[in-house]
Formats: structure tokens, sequence, C-alpha cells
């Protein structure tokens, strides 16, 4: 394949970089880049101000592990959330999914991933004894599974309902198959992930 020339060693350097992000190709990234630079000093000023204050700024919450701009995200410091409910998600955007079903009212706990011996995510890699820690300071009466339907969510499923087990007085519950085997949470339309968190079903650890 033969690589494309740049008329300029900086444009080459943006692109590049650009490339880098998940989901653009250098095509992508050439209009990308190509784009900002029609556009004028102010916007790009702007632009590039809001994704290094992003970078600098923004904090994870120090009880969910959501992202928030404070050291408590919104929904944990929200008075109307029902904190006896933990709903269990492995990514920040399967908080963001769950949130437009406006299904559910509890609170949420980011794993930051799931167990993958193949990628080398092994339990310890994960927020699971903070959130075992958040069970065991009382107040949780159901902790909800809301993880893919992969084989990786279903063994962290697994490793957290063992984790979970000696807290008999905790109802420990999986969203509901309406989610097809082996699909991303943060793909699944609102309608079907809305009716999920609704009819979850107790875990049995099978």
């Amino acid at each position: 394949m033969i690589q494309q020339q740049y008329p300029s060693q900086l444009l080459e350097r943006a692109v590049q970089e650009f490339s880098r992000l998940p989901g653009i190709g250098r095509k992508t990234a050439l209009r990308l880049v190509l784009h900002l630079l029609r556009q004028g000093g102010e916007d790009v000023e702007r632009f590039t101000e809001t994704i290094a204050r992003m970078h600098q700024e923004v904090q994870y919450c120090h009880v969910c592990h959501n992202i928030s701009d404070s050291d408590t995200c919104p929904i944990c410091s929200d008075p109307h959330r029902d904190t006896s409910v933990i709903c269990v998600v492995e990514n920040i955007q399967d908080v963001m999914a769950v949130e437009n079903t406006q299904q559910y009212t509890g609170l949420y706990h980011v794993l930051g991933g799931v167990i993958s011996p193949m990628d080398g995510i092994g339990p310890s890699d994960l927020e699971i004894d903070s959130l075992v820690k958040r069970v065991s300071e009382g107040g949780v009466r159901e902790v909800i599974l809301a993880l893919s339907s992969t084989m990786e969510g279903d063994t962290t499923n697994f490793y957290i309902f063992r984790k979970l087990a000696p807290f008999t007085d905790v109802k420990l519950s999986i969203i509901a198959r309406g989610i097809s085997v082996g699909d991303e949470l943060e793909y699944t339309d609102e309608v079907t992930l809305g009716r999920s968190i609704i009819n979850r079903t107790p875990f049995e650890g099978k």
C-alpha cells in the first residue's frame, strides 16, 4: 500500500495523533485536521483548551468511579436517588446508556472493565473490592449486575456473586436477557435496555 504524502510535516503529525483515536482511520483523521485548519483561531483555541481542561480537571467519583467535575458525581450526590440499590456496569458509557432509559433511579458502580485473562485483566485490575466495601458498609438491599452478555461479562458476574455471597441480606439480580448474548450494553437500544433493567431476575451464580 502506497503511503500518502503530506505537504506539511505538521499536518502529518496532526493526522497521526487524530488517527490514534478509536474508530478514526487516517482518511477521517485528515478530514478532521483539514476542518480545524479552516476554522478561525478562536475556535481552534477553544477546542484545544476544552480538551486540555477536560484531561486536567475531570475526576473520578470516589464512590462509584463515574466521571465527574468534583469528588462526588451528580448521581451519587442526588438526594432523590435510591441509595439502597447499586447497578454494576463495566464502563462510563454504560452508565450513560442506563440513564438514557429513564427507568432506573438507584446508584451505580463502574468496574472499569471486565475480567479477561486473555487481555491480562484480572479481578485486582477492576473496582470489585471497592464494590464489596460499599456493600459491607450497610444500607444496600440490592446489587444489579448490568454487564454485557459476553463470556467475560458472565465470568465477572460469577466472580462478583462469589464475593458478595456472605452478604445474605443483599439481593443479587441480573438484567433480563432481552439483550442478545454477546451484545455490548452501550449499543443496546434504550427501550430494550430499559425493559431489561425493569425485568431483572435473581442471579443464582450459574
